[in-house]
C-alpha cells in the first residue's frame, strides 16, 4: 500500500461511550486498516459519551473509506461528521485580494483613484518603465496554463487545473513574497495562447507557463521569449532542471565525484526530460541517454520529430545506444526520472555501476519506489515530500521569480538557472549534507532569498538555452 498522505487525511467526529479502553479499540481499528493516526481533540464529554475530533492520514480516496468502515465496526461508535481536509482548504478557493492602502476618507478616494490617480497615468505614460514601480507590475506574475498537462492527470482542461494555479499562487505568496495570479485559458492552440498572453502582458512583470504538453510548451516559451519585455519560464521544464542540477551538485560533494565522470540516463523526454537534459550537459555531464516510451533517443530515428527532439537525440547518446531502459541503464551511474511509475525495475537497478544515484521524480508514484531503490544506490531523491531529498520546484520557482522582479529582467538566462541551482545547493552546509539530505527543505527561508539573489546577480547579457 502506498504512503499515508496528509492529501488524503479526515477528520472524523466520533461519538463514543464513555468508557475506559475504549477509544484504544478505535485506535486498533485505525491501526489494523493501514492508516496513520493524527491528532485527536476532545468537543464534549459527559458522564455516558465523549465526542472527539480524530485526524487520520490515509494512502487513497479507496483507503478512506476502508478506515471509516473499520471505524463503524467498533460496537457502540457513531460517526457524526467526515471531513476530508484537503477538500475543505480548497473551499471558497485559496486565493483572495487584499488592498495594501485602505480608502476609509474622502482624502483616501482622491490618491488612490480620481482625481489623483490621473498624475500617475501620465507619468507611466510618460515612461512606461514607472509601472513597476507605481502598479502592482513590479510584483505580479502571471501564472498560464491551458489545462493540458496537470500534475499526473494530464489533459484536464483549464477551469479544472484552477486548483493547482492556485496553490501555486499560495506558493509564491508564501515563500517570495510574490504576488501571483493564475490564468487558465481555455484554449489549447499555441497561436492563441501566446496572443492571449501578449494581449494581457501589461499587467504583469513575469510569465510562468505551467502544466502546457510537450511539444507545444517549447513553441509556446520561445515565441513569448521573442516578443515581450519580460521574462518567460516555463517552470515544468526550467524549475525542475534547476533543482535536479541543485540535488547533483551537493550529490557530488557527498560522494567526492565528478559530473564529467558520470554515466546518465534521463527517463523522460518531455518538458521536463528536455530542460534537465540540457542544464545536465551544462554542468558537465558528457554521457547522458535519454530514453522514453518509444526506446532509447536516436539521431537517426527523428525523421518528423519536433526540433526540440531532434535536438535533444543529436546532443545525447554519445555512444549511439539503441533499446529499452533496460539497456540504457545497465553501467550508467545515475538515473533521473521525470517519467512515469514503476519503470524502473529492481533487476535492472541491480546492473548499474555499484553506489548509482537515483532521482526518482515522477507524482505522486515513482519510477521506483526509494525502498527498493536503497538497497543498491547511494543516494535516492524523489518528487515526494514523503520521504528524504525531495526534489520540489518550489525550491526554485518562487525565489526565481523574486530575483527576476527585483531586477527588472527582461529575460531568462542560461546564467541564470546555472546561478539559481548552485545557490539552493548553497543553502545545505556541509555539516548537514548526507545521503538523506543533499537538498534543503522547501520551509528553509534562506533558499528564496539565495535564489533571488543569485538570479539577480546574474541580470545581464543572456544566452538563450
Amino acid at each position: 500500500m502506498p504512503a499515508c498522505s496528509p492529501s488524503f487525511s479526515l477528520t472524523v467526529r466520533l461519538r463514543i461511550p464513555n468508557v475506559p479502553g475504549m477509544f484504544a479499540r478505535i485506535a486498533e481499528a485505525i491501526g489494523g486498516s493501514g492508516a496513520a493516526l493524527g491528532s485527536i481533540d476532545l468537543v464534549s464529554a459527559n458522564h455516558t459519551h465523549k465526542v472527539r475530533d480524530v485526524d487520520i492520514l490515509a494512502s487513497s480516496e479507496e483507503h478512506q473509506y476502508q478506515i471509516l468502515e473499520a471505524i463503524a465496526g467498533v460496537g457502540g461508535v457513531e460517526v457524526l461528521e467526515v471531513h476530508d481536509r484537503t477538500t475543505q482548504v480548497h473551499v471558497g478557493g485559496k486565493l483572495e485580494e487584499h488592498p495594501r492602502y485602505a480608502c476609509k476618507t474622502y482624502d483616501d478616494l482622491s490618491m488612490l483613484y480620481t482625481p489623483g490617480v490621473a498624475r500617475i497615468c501620465k507619468m507611466i505614460k510618460d515612461n512606461s518603465a514607472l509601472a513597476r514601480r507605481y502598479t502592482i507590475r513590479g510584483n505580479t506574475v502571471a501564472i498560464v496554463t491551458d489545462g493540458s498537462a496537470v500534475l499526473g492527470l494530464g489533459n484536464i482542461g483549464p477551469i479544472s487545473a484552477l486548483p493547482v494555479m492556485e496553490g501555486k499562487a499560495v506558493l509564491f505568496k508564501q515563500f517570495a513574497n510574490v504576488d501571483a495570479f493564475p490564468i487558465c485559458l481555455d484554449t489549447q492552440d499555441v497561436n492563441e495562447i501566446v496572443e492571449t498572453v501578449e494581449r494581457i502582458a501589461p499587467v504583469f512583470g513575469g510569465i510562468n507557463l505551467e502544466d502546457i504538453s510537450g511539444p507545444r510548451c517549447f513553441d509556446v516559451e520561445e515565441r513569448l521569449a521573442e516578443r515581450l519585455d519580460i521574462p518567460v519560464f516555463h517552470d515544468d521544464q526550467h524549475g525542475t532542471a534547476v533543482v535536479v542540477v541543485a540535488a547533483l551538485i551537493n550529490a557530488l560533494k557527498l560522494l567526492r565525484s565528478r559530473a564529467e565522470d558520470l554515466r546518465v540516463v534521463v527517463a523522460g523526454a518531455g518538458a521536463a526530460g528536455t530542460a534537465v537534459s540540457a542544464l545536465l550537459l551544462e554542468v558537465g555531464v558528457r554521457d547522458l541517454t535519454v530514453v522514453d516510451v518509444t526506446g532509447i533517443l536516436h539521431p537517426d530515428d527523428m525523421q518528423g520529430a519536433h526540433p526540440k527532439r531532434r535536438w535533444l537525440a543529436q546532443v545525447t547518446n554519445p555512444r549511439r545506444l539503441r533499446g529499452s531502459l533496460e539497456d540504457a541503464v545497465r553501467g550508467a551511474n545515475m538515473f533521473v526520472g521525470v517519467a512515469a511509475p514503476n519503470i524502473l525495475s529492481l533487476d535492472a537497478l541491480r546492473t548499474m555501476a555499484p553506489d548509482p544515484i537515483i532521482f526518482a521524480m515522477a507524482n505522486p508514484d515513482p519510477e521506483i519506489l526509494p525502498e527498493l531503490a536503497q538497497q543498491y544506490a547511494a543516494i535516492v531523491a524523489t518528487g515526494r515530500s514523503d520521504y528524504p531529498n525531495q526534489i520540489n520546484n518550489v525550491l526554485c520557482f518562487p525565489g526565481f521569480f523574486r530575483g527576476l522582479l527585483d531586477c527588472g529582467a527582461q529575460r531568462v538566462t542560461l546564467k541564470m538557472k546555472l546561478a539559481a541551482a548552485h545557490a539552493i545547493a548553497s543553502v545545505v552546509s556541509d555539516e548537514q549534507l548526507s545521503e538523506d539530505f543533499i537538498v534543503p527543505s522547501v520551509f528553509n527561508p534562506m533558499v528564496a532569498e539565495a535564489v533571488a539573489n543569485a538570479v539577480s546577480a546574474n541580470c545581464g547579457s543572456y544566452r538563450r538555452l
